[in-house]
């Protein structure tokens, strides 16, 4: 066969690997899941596009006879160039298998608030060997997804996505806290609202507790309370 027919159907091969990954591509993602499969669904995904580019560039490279004959000697040294290969990509295979792994046990899902070695955020992507983190001030974390299977990380919505707002006040010890606790309540109005008091060393301290859909919305319900609680504290009369 004449190079340039090999140079035609080498490029006729890569074409229609694009195209196929592709359509598979776009076939899956418009599946509608439910939330507890997104993650799972979207990484398998990801690894079967992969999979039609490796298999694609694979064959379109066979096309070239050098190519072929390269191939041909690997194989017949598998074995070694199997070790020396493995121990090169040691860390890119395990972030692979790790991301799998991540996405079938699922310990952190897509949209989940986490904690990683001091920093939260809320996880947007899982991908093949880098899981990405939006932290609380916008910035992004990349993370190899070996370090997230084996380290341990605070999963705030792993069972739900309800979170509790905390705000604690402290008041003199000579001021009546049963009042004072109702106070609390009236300025949270909501009627799940607890209160508790917590210490009682050098002033009392009461805890106000409030359920919120989820941690952004208990940070900025937080944020609202502590204003609420002031002035409801202040126009009663017990902060002077």
């Amino acid at each position: 066969m004449p190079f340039w027919h090999r140079l035609v159907v080498l490029g006729a091969v890569l074409l229609v690997t694009v195209v196929v990954a592709r359509l598979v591509d776009r076939r899956m993602a418009r599946r509608d899941l439910p939330a507890t499969a997104v993650t799972r669904y979207r990484v398998l995904r990801r690894a079967i596009v992969a999979l039609i580019f490796f298999v694609g560039i694979l064959s379109a490279l066979l096309v070239i006879p050098e190519v072929r004959a390269v191939a041909t000697g690997i194989l017949a040294s598998s074995a070694i160039v199997g070790i020396v290969v493995g121990f090169a990509a040691q860390r890119t295979i395990g972030n692979f298998i790790a991301g799998l792994l991540i996405a079938f046990t699922q310990p952190i899902r897509i949209g989940d608030h986490v904690e990683i070695d001091g920093t939260e955020g809320v996880v947007e992507e899982i991908g093949l060997t880098y899981t990405f983190i939006r932290a609380t001030d916008n910035d992004r974390l990349v993370i190899p997804n070996d370090r997230i299977a084996s380290d341990t990380i605070l999963n705030s919505t792993i069972r739900g996505r309800k979170k509790l707002a905390h705000v604690t006040v402290q008041v003199p010890l000579d001021r009546d806290l049963a009042a004072v606790s109702e106070l609390l309540r009236e300025a949270a109005d909501d009627e799940r609202a607890e209160v508790a008091v917590t210490s009682l060393e050098d002033k009392a301290q009461l805890e106000l507790r409030v359920w919120a859909d989820d941690e952004p919305s208990a940070r900025r319900l937080e944020a609202e309370l502590r204003l609420r609680v002031h002035g409801r504290l202040r126009e009663a009369g017990v902060f002077a």
